[in-house]
């Protein structure tokens, strides 16, 4: 079994392989998120605290948390569901997970150094790696530098050099988020100011066609009076020729 150990506070990882079937029984029936004692990889962790964060196993299926068995198990997944994509609006599909407790079947076991021992381990806990990238976000940039809201954070940006294929040097620097500038304050006005216009506009239309509609109805009223003061007239002359004639 291969035993992938990080070491979150330098950087490191190291992967071992152990083929002693009595040193690995003290990982069987553990389960993810369990510390375990580092003397049982070896006498070079001894006074270390491992967790168990994953693993896979020989056919390359991952361990899931909160799954209760040693074995491996089809679970209908749906969106938001780990080691699961969702191609379709409401789609689900069944997928192979490997459960969280460890056994014989396991390829690979990943470890996480939660507590060092005495005894620095060479590539995993002697020296620090340093961060090959700085913080990109304009908030976490002033967290890094102490810096005041006043201050310029694109000055405080960390860059590197970086060397093409053509052999010319070039400096390449993240571009900063959520950076707050004059020019993003004035679209955020314009935004606004257009929001702000479109309601307006809207009660206008709104009121015009209330009016609109107000003003052919009393048209057709008034239309519908006079047809009726003609009706009216033109019975009542008829009615005077006949009594006329008679």
């Amino acid at each position: 079994m291969k035993i992938n150990i990080a070491a979150p506070t330098t950087g490191q990882q190291k992967v071992i392989e152990i083929d002693d079937e009595k040193r690995l029984q003290a990982l069987y029936d553990r389960r993810m998120a369990q510390e375990v004692d580092g003397s049982i990889l070896g006498d070079e962790f001894d006074g270390y605290t491992l967790r168990i964060s994953g693993g896979n196993d020989k056919q390359g299926f991952p361990m899931r948390q909160g799954v209760l068995t040693n074995n491996r198990v089809r679970l209908l997944c749906k969106r938001g569901h780990k080691a699961y994509r969702q191609r379709r609006a409401g789609e689900r599909k069944r997928k192979s997970v490997r459960g969280c407790i460890v056994g014989h079947d396991i390829a690979v076991l990943n470890l996480v150094v939660t507590a060092a021992g005495a005894n620095p381990i060479p590539g995993l806990t002697d020296e620090p790696v340093p961060r090959r990238l700085g913080p990109k976000r304009a908030n976490k940039i002033r967290k890094l530098f102490n810096l005041e809201k006043e201050d310029d954070v694109r000055k405080y940006a960390i860059a590197r050099e970086v060397t093409t294929k053509g052999g010319k040097s070039v400096r390449k620097a993240p571009k900063i988020q959520r950076l707050v500038t004059p020019l993003t304050l004035q679209r955020k006005r314009a935004r606004r100011a257009a929001k702000m216009n479109s309601v307006l506009r809207n009660k206008e239309d709104a009121a015009a066609y209330k009016k609109l509609v107000a003003q052919r109805l009393a048209e057709q009223r008034e239309a519908r009076r006079s047809l009726i003061s003609k009706r009216r007239s033109t019975r009542r002359s008829a009615k005077l020729a006949a009594e006329a004639a008679s």
